[in-house]
């Protein structure tokens, strides 16, 4: 099962809402703080979206020209040393990086635009930047390149987010990587979420609905989500002790299916909690690591979802992080060590 901590309030604690009812309410709630991001790359002279070929549309808060190299340096540092203060804890630490959807489809870009050469390795830049640090994580554009070889989009046409092809591989590639962190997950076997059947519905992609005019969008049409109807058994949220937790964003959120396939793929309970893009992964670490339910039980492993085109935006990023949500880096890493007690 799936301890969820979502952002809506009411569906913080356990036992209080059906899963399905808080998959529609996370889906309006990125909408809403997609547009907030939006606000964001405007006053920075970006375009919300670009209108790429065939009907496709890209986030346009992402440079396609340059790339910020001590962002990225800076951003490894403040991960690792997180790393570091976790261990002592007996928690390892695993790292997810989704990458960009225009490095998916490049082809789908603008006649005349393209990525720059820096850009290009950006993706790289940051595995090995990691990997140099001692920091547990896979290389993700390889595993949704394959899935996109055999034929399945793996983002939506007209929306920000991936699709469950998508989804599916990359939970099973983290599986792979969580089990090397640790030579036994606690719990009994039998316990990992089962995977209910899928469903289609077609709706207009966030990109579309929030940036593009209705005639516009008429144009496109609407794309079609295939996500997976959970079993009415596991439609509530329990107070399962998690020995894996993930903190991220929107791209984890249960309605695309990433915790449920990664706890059928671990066949243990997973726990989560996530917000929108515009509150910045690192708030959203501090908000579990200084929660209640870190201090009754901690895992054994947590995997920090973290997303390519932001990576390098530390936690003062001002213009891109919700302004409750920023603090200089040597104030973060102070409140991890406090949480942790260390």
């Amino acid at each position: 099962m799936i301890a969820v901590s979502c952002d809506q309030q009411a569906l913080r604690r356990s036992r209080l809402a059906r899963m399905v009812r808080g998959l529609v309410l996370t889906v309006s709630a990125v909408s809403i703080a997609l547009s907030v991001v939006a606000t964001s790359a405007l006053a920075q002279g970006s375009s919300p979206v670009i209108k790429g070929r065939d009907g496709w549309l890209f986030p346009g808060w992402g440079s396609l020209s340059q790339i910020d190299r001590n962002g990225i340096e800076n951003s490894t540092r403040l991960i690792a040393q997180a790393r570091e203060l976790l261990a002592s804890r007996g928690i390892a630490l695993n790292v997810l990086v989704i990458p960009d959807k225009v490095r998916l489809y490049p082809g789908k870009l603008p006649e005349g635009t393209s990525m720059s050469a820096d850009v290009q390795g950006r993706y790289a830049r940051i595995m090995e930047a990691l990997n140099k640090a001692g920091v547990p994580t896979f290389d993700d554009a390889v595993v949704l390149k394959d899935a996109l070889g055999k034929g399945a989009d793996v983002f939506y046409r007209t929306d920000q987010h991936w699709t469950l092809p998508a989804v599916e591989a990359t939970a099973k590639a983290t599986a792979e990587m969580v089990r090397k962190s640790v030579a036994k997950l606690d719990g009994a076997s039998g316990t990992g979420m089962a995977l209910g059947p899928l469903f289609k519905e077609r709706r207009y992609g966030d990109l579309a609905d929030l940036f593009l005019t209705p005639d516009e969008r008429e144009k496109l049409g609407r794309d079609i989500y295939t996500v997976r109807r959970q079993p009415e058994a596991a439609q509530l949220v329990d107070e399962t002790e998690a020995p894996v937790h993930i903190v991220g964003h929107s791209m984890v959120q249960p309605y695309y299916g990433f915790p449920q396939k990664l706890s059928n793929d671990l066949d243990r309970p997973v726990s989560l909690n996530w917000k929108p893009g515009n509150i910045g992964p690192w708030a959203v670490m501090l908000e579990y690591l200084e929660s209640s339910e870190f201090r009754k039980h901690k895992p054994q492993v947590i995997v920090w979802q973290m997303f390519e085109p932001t990576f390098s935006y530390g936690p003062d990023a001002v213009g891109w992080w919700d302004g409750a949500s920023l603090m200089p880096p040597q104030v973060w890493l102070d409140r991890v060590r406090a949480a942790l007690g260390t």
